[in-house]
């Protein structure tokens, strides 16, 4: 098969196309033909500088396709299956292998692309907001890097939840199209103060959830955002920078910051993160979620479709078509 694969870290320039063995289907596995690959920010952040599992390494959380083949002890999988996959790599390629329980039947009626971009992107949100976030109908949550996967996801869930959501993005015109997803309030962070505007729009008082994909500065000034007894969800370090908050800044007013990581949930707690997945793509099915595609890059252009996400200039998500 052919696949994206790098020998070291580094810049999207590290990829190459190349031929590499197809992977093995396990007992309590399946092995999927890819439609489409999800890049995720996780993805870009392990080439830049994560560790390489094998050389050469294929990157890569998401993706979708049909069930090629199915192991021995799997009763509720069949060849032909559409589903959505999930694993620590092995995305960028033309097939992967993974275990049954990462996987999710994608219903007839939903497209194969979109439902690529829901598992993390949605599950992350979903847990940010509510599972640690605890966000409750009537209060303000805070969400960075509102045209993002998760930023979006999560801009709809707190909106549903009858929350006054607030966002940040790079450019006014991203501000203004996630409006129609249930922002109330933009701030583009390009041009004032965040944590300024936050207090401005919330008479002082703060967003009692801030979902903080960035870390570093970002993440200290999302304290200082932050309600009194407000959540602070860390769930990324998109920003690459290495700076460490000052957490002493929490106790005055009794705030709280949470590390969150999806797949330790998907693994650790299954039994609440599988069906909360499925929920989240029977919305898709009925249009309670929405799902925006940015562009697609063939899977030989991998190279180019990173560049894209590092240029912050996509609205929505950055696919990979094998």
């Amino acid at each position: 098969m052919k696949a994206a694969v790098y020998f070291e870290t580094g810049g999207p320039e590290v990829f190459r196309y190349e031929e590499v063995p197809d992977p093995v289907c396990e007992p309590g596995g399946v092995l999927i033909d890819v439609r489409a690959v999800s890049i995720e920010g996780g993805d870009v952040l392990n080439r830049a500088g994560g560790v390489l599992a094998a050389k050469p390494h294929i990157v890569g959380y998401q993706c979708a396709g049909v069930v090629a083949e199915v192991g021995a002890e799997v009763p509720d999988r069949s060849v032909g299956q559409r589903v959505v996959a999930v694993n620590l790599n092995g995305s960028h390629a033309e097939r992967r292998a993974v275990l049954v329980a990462n996987t999710w039947v994608v219903p007839d009626d939903v497209d194969l692309e979109e439902a690529a971009c829901v598992p993390i992107a949605v599950g992350t949100a979903n847990d940010c907001l509510f599972e640690f976030g605890r966000l409750k109908t009537g209060e303000t949550a805070l969400i960075h890097a509102g045209a993002g996967g998760v930023g979006m996801a999560g801009i709809q869930l707190a909106k549903r939840a009858g929350a006054t959501v607030l966002a940040t993005a790079s450019s006014d015109e991203k501000l203004e199209r996630l409006a129609e997803f249930g922002l109330d309030h933009g701030i583009n962070y390009r041009e004032r103060d965040f944590v300024e505007a936050v207090r401005e729009l919330t008479g002082g008082r703060g967003a009692d959830v801030v979902v903080d994909s960035i870390g570093g500065h970002v993440l200290e000034q999302s304290i200082q955002a932050a309600a009194y007894r407000g959540r602070i969800t860390s769930v990324g370090s998109a920003g690459r920078d290495e700076y460490r908050p000052d957490v002493t800044t929490l106790r005055p007013a009794n705030k709280s910051l949470i590390g969150i990581f999806f797949g330790a949930e998907l693994a650790l707690h299954h039994d609440r993160v599988h069906p909360m997945v499925d929920n989240h793509i029977a919305d898709l099915a009925k249009g309670a979620l929405r799902v925006v595609i940015d562009s697609r890059f063939p899977l030989a252009e991998a190279v180019e479709a990173h560049r894209r996400i590092e240029s912050r200039l996509a609205f929505g998500r950055v696919l990979l078509i094998p």
